[in-house]
């Protein structure tokens, strides 16, 4: 009996350090912060001399909204469909950053979002603290504007209330009044409402999760600020701003309103123009201020198929107008610069950029990456133990005419003009099926991508390229040559003008050109992205699957 006792309790205590020791492992895979200090071996703005060089993120984290809180700068961009969405980034002195979370998981309706819906989806969102909480709102221009809060930054974020239903509302920006009133300004795309270039205002219920009002419009921009939008609502010496840009995303200016009323009427003036810089269209962004009282302005600039990267200029007040970059002339309209000198912060902090590379070594996908639509758990495995990433051949969906109808494309931002990109993959078909692929993809309105391909008589190393696939073309391929052995290294060279090749290699060390060139071309309102894809035709009772051992971002060679 004592033997027996004995027995049990050595098990209970095994089970008891084993269940331990499994929660522990989860807590630690839930915090899965960034890796402190990296930095890109192929774009930093911190010139580590006191000075930055423009853009401090050059990749696409188009419509970018920021704020300050104590000592730690967030910033948050559109996302579009991709998914995790809603990224957060955080940063010390607003030019070296990371990506630290997302505040959206799903994105709702989840049926409607279990399609890929290029274009569709997060548009330009704001983020704001305000009685200890975070607040994001974003629009969707099928649905309306939705609000989601946390009490850290690092989430949990509450699940979206749609907070002002219906079509073509977007950019919103919240204000909370000293009277204790929320306002939310917000503008129009007129490919939902048949209206645009307008911005309104709505009254918010004092939990801002509800409007009050149908809106009232505050600004016509049809005469003189044509396509108006994007607009960030602040107060300041008794006047409200609005900080919108106009004239179009690639050509346009930065615009200022200001009021003694929040409904106005509201005076203009130009802020920030390209002027003599090389900067087109210096687009809609966030005013920020430092501890010691520097007021700076992060916006993006329109780089076709690099997307929108993120610019930061200085910024001051001059008879309570804002003047943004360097204004030599004196009219108030500044030019943005594209070298400067550090925000002052207090201290210095080490230089630091998003994460590009992954060796997938974790239990989580680095936050780099995003799927085309609502992720199905079978999509993919990050096998810690192996230290690789393994994607199961998903079948494409019935109505798919090529990759850009595939949800299971797996995708980051280009990171810089210039890069490579490497991986290693190993392809493990399901010997009862044909024509699975993965590899290595390049996507946008044209897309191309080089991989493996199984039939009937083994493994096929492939190139494939779609143009105007967003048009439903169909993927053309080229056989380059078959394979003996299941494991491949695929290369991305891109060079500036997003002149892109791939090439491939047998052994890591030698690559051969694979004969694919292409100009790498924006996807719908978002630059160009890279990644892997692994997808089947037919749908039987198991997959086969590609392990991905490594993705690697470095400057050319």
């Amino acid at each position: 009996m004592k033997h027996s006792f004995r027995i049990l309790s050595f098990v209970f205590i095994c089970l008891f350090y084993s269940c331990s020791s499994f929660a522990q492992q989860k807590k630690a895979a839930a915090a899965h912060p960034a890796p402190s200090g990296y930095v890109s071996k192929v774009w930093v703005s911190d010139q580590g001399d006191g000075t930055y060089k423009n853009p401090v993120l050059n990749a696409d984290y188009s419509d970018p909204d920021a704020i300050r809180v104590g000592d730690d700068f967030y910033l948050i961009a559109s996302s579009f469909d991709a998914i995790p969405g809603l990224p957060i980034l955080h940063s010390k002195d607003l030019v070296n950053w990371k990506i630290i979370g997302h505040a959206l998981k799903r994105q709702l309706p989840l049926e409607h979002f279990q399609k890929t819906q290029h274009g569709n989806g997060v548009w330009a969102p704001a983020i704001r603290y305000t009685k200890d909480e975070f607040y994001i709102y974003y629009p969707d221009p099928d649905f309306g504007i939705y609000l989601t809060k946390a009490k850290s930054i690092s989430g949990p974020w509450t699940e979206p209330v749609l907070v002002a239903p219906g079509k073509g509302l977007i950019d919103p920006c919240p204000l909370w009044d000293a009277d204790g009133k929320v306002y939310l300004v917000y503008a129009f795309a007129g490919s939902r409402a048949g209206i645009k270039s307008i911005i309104a205002v709505k009254q918010l219920n004092a939990a801002g999760d509800k409007t009050l009002d149908e809106g009232t419009i505050v600004y016509d921009g049809h005469e003189v600020d044509p396509t108006i939008e994007g607009p960030k609502f602040y107060k300041r010496n008794g006047y409200y701003y609005i900080f919108a840009p106009s004239g179009g995303v690639a050509t346009g200016w930065q615009l200022v309103l200001r009021a003694k009323n929040v409904y106005g009427p509201y005076e203009r003036k130009i802020v920030m123009a390209q002027g003599k810089s090389p900067v087109n269209g210096p687009h809609q962004g966030a005013w920020v201020n430092t501890q010691s009282g520097e007021d700076w302005f992060l916006h993006f600039q329109d780089k076709d198929a690099y997307g929108r990267v993120v610019h930061l200029q200085p910024m001051k007040w001059v008879n309570d107008w804002p003047v943004i970059g360097t204004d030599a002339d004196g009219d108030g309209n500044g030019d943005p610069v594209m070298h400067y000198k550090k925000p002052s912060v207090g201290k210095v902090y080490p230089i630091n950029t998003p994460v590009e590379s992954d060796e997938f070594n974790d239990v989580r996908l680095g936050l780099q990456w995003q799927w085309q639509a609502n992720p199905l758990a079978t999509y993919a495995f990050a096998d810690a133990a192996k230290g690789s990433l393994k994607l199961y051949t998903h079948e494409v969906p019935a109505d798919a005419k090529n990759l850009w109808d595939v949800p299971n494309v797996l995708l980051q931002k280009f990171p810089a003009d210039e890069f490579m990109a490497t991986t290693k993959l190993t392809f493990s078909p399901n010997p009862k099926l044909e024509n699975e692929k993965a590899g290595l993809v390049v996507m946008g309105l044209t897309y191309a991508n080089i991989g493996i391909r199984n039939k009937k008589d083994g493994l096929h190393l492939v190139t494939g390229i779609c143009e105007k696939a967003d048009k439903g073309s169909a993927e053309k391929e080229t056989l380059i040559t078959r394979l003996k052995i299941p494991t491949v290294y695929l290369r991305l060279t891109v060079q500036n003008g997003a002149r892109c090749k791939f090439s491939y290699s047998l052994d890591g060390e030698k690559f051969t050109d694979s004969g694919l060139s292409f100009e790498a071309t924006p996807g719908k309102w978002i630059g160009a992205k890279m990644g892997i894809f692994s997808t089947r035709e037919n749908q039987i009772n198991d997959s086969g699957y590609a392990d991905y051992d490594w993705f690697r971002v470095e400057t050319l060679k």
